[in-house]
């Protein structure tokens, strides 16, 4: 494949969706073919996947079943519409992969996350991240941006706090363990330094 697959991490309330929209328009007018995308998502039936998994009502979902509904949502989104994408040489830019999975299923929901990583074996089919940035913001703050920017929540957002603690300290192993592949960007600061530092290290791929 010779497109460039870039993946945006982070906890709730970390900017990735508008940082998302500010880079897009960015890499468009230098001229590049540009794919924006998200997990879970992106396809029809992983749109409606996404429904059930963030559904406020399903509260009584198991740890086991949430990470199986995010790896199928994920198979078909990368046969539909990510790997069609790379190959006709288009820079993916993707809102979440399998690294939130190995921090919401599997630290903070405690599967662990080598088993978790193995569940997603048959979804990402080798098919991982050319550079993924991890939006690095203390998880109260971003928490706090949802109440502020009045989001719409959804079953995650509604979590208990020890919860949101555990993602971030998931993604503080993570970004540890693949740190030839994440960079941190400081999303603490103005969005147009958020975006200028992303652009960076997008750059240094392209």
């Amino acid at each position: 494949m010779k497109g460039k697959f870039i993946t945006l991490e982070g906890p709730e309330g970390s900017g990735k969706t508008t940082v998302s929209n500010r880079i897009v328009k960015m890499l468009e007018e230098k001229g590049y073919q540009v794919l924006l995308t998200r997990e879970p998502g992106g396809v029809e039936i992983a749109e409606q996947i996404r429904n059930v998994i963030l559904d406020k009502k399903n509260t009584s979902m198991d740890a086991k079943t949430e990470a199986l509904l995010y790896a199928a949502a994920r198979r078909q989104h990368l046969v539909e519409k990510v790997i069609p994408a790379l190959k006709k040489g288009m820079i993916v830019i993707c809102d979440r992969f399998v690294d939130s999975s190995l921090a919401y299923q599997g630290v903070a929901r405690h599967l662990g996350i080598k088993e978790v990583y193995e569940m997603n074996l048959f979804a990402i089919n080798d098919v991982m991240p050319d550079k993924t940035l991890f939006f690095d913001i203390d998880y109260q703050k971003g928490l706090e941006r949802i109440k502020v920017n009045q989001r719409e929540t959804n079953r995650l957002d509604l979590e208990k706090n020890d919860f949101h603690k555990n993602v971030y300290e998931g993604y503080m192993e993570i970004c540890e363990q693949y740190k030839d592949r994440i960079v941190k960007i400081n999303a603490d600061q103005g969005v147009d330094h958020v975006v200028s530092d992303a652009m960076k290290e997008i750059e240094k791929i392209l």
